[in-house]
């Protein structure tokens, strides 16, 4: 990894670690926890009012997410998804509801200060079909062919290395699995340099692939059924969109296991 993409890394992580710290801070306030204010296009306000009542405040509040990937990745009962990015914890706790206690949901976040947010989160919801995990989304710690859904919400623009998280995400999911992810995408017509124009890099702006970029990606990645959907704007040429693609079924090198059997890390060692 290149002192550049090093530098942007830990630029991200600072501002998620602060954004988590404001969450916590504002839970100890008389008035509960106070929502971390981007603009309309990002955060809480993009789920709906059952799902963010549903929830402990301080998931919703921590929400920095471009769209709703739980609402687009069509969980099943039984099933394990992966949320890379997992911040606060919102995406997780809304899909182990939809899972169910035969399911499971993982959160992968590298900000110790997040995964703190999230796991008192966790045991506010009282969700036990949940594991939160420290690490990068470039790196994932879960063995191959273990995961049915991978899920995220604006994080993958923030990476530097878009092919090894999409090789990454390849790698963890079962034959026949899926992904699902919210994540802002640029018009084909804007250069690198124009998208740094409407926004910087933790800003979910810079860091964002075109919609051909993106669709080659994951073919390159060796995802089939590729489907990118704009729902909002959210800068000059930039769109919120929907990511979906499957994994195939006949992928040779895949061992499929029964929903449920996952073990954790802790377990596997």
């Amino acid at each position: 990894m290149s002192d550049h993409s090093i530098d942007l890394r830990e630029t991200v992580r600072k501002r998620y670690a602060a954004a988590a710290v404001q969450v916590t801070e504002g839970g100890a306030a008389c008035c509960g926890p106070q929502a971390i204010e981007i603009d309309d296009n990002f955060g809480g306000g993009l789920y709906a009012a059952d799902e963010r009542e549903a929830l402990p405040a301080e998931a919703v509040a921590a929400s920095l997410g471009c769209g709703n990937p739980t609402a687009v990745a069509e969980l099943h009962e039984g099933e394990r998804v992966l949320d890379l990015g997992s911040g606060g914890g919102i995406d997780v706790l809304l899909s182990a509801r939809r899972v169910g206690p035969t399911g499971k949901a993982y959160g992968l976040d590298m900000t110790e200060e997040m995964l703190a947010l999230a796991l008192a989160n966790q045991k506010k919801a009282g969700a036990t079909n949940v594991e939160f995990l420290k690490g990068t989304i470039e790196a994932i710690p879960l063995p191959a062919h273990t995961i049915d859904v991978v899920i995220s919400n604006c994080v993958i623009n923030l990476s530097t290395d878009k092919p090894t998280v999409f090789a990454e995400m390849y790698r963890v999911l079962v034959p026949g699995g899926r992904i699902g992810i919210s994540d802002v995408v640029s018009d084909d017509s804007l250069t690198p340099a124009q998208r740094a124009e409407r926004g910087d890099y933790v800003g979910c702006i810079a860091g964002a692939l075109s919609f051909a970029e993106y669709r080659e990606g994951l073919t390159a990645a060796g995802f089939r059924d590729v489907e990118l959907t704009p729902t909002h704007a959210v800068a000059d040429g930039m769109h919120s969109a929907i990511v979906r693609a499957t994994k195939p079924a006949t992928d040779a090198h895949s061992t499929r296991r029964a929903p449920g059997s996952l073990r954790s890390p802790a377990e596997s060692a």
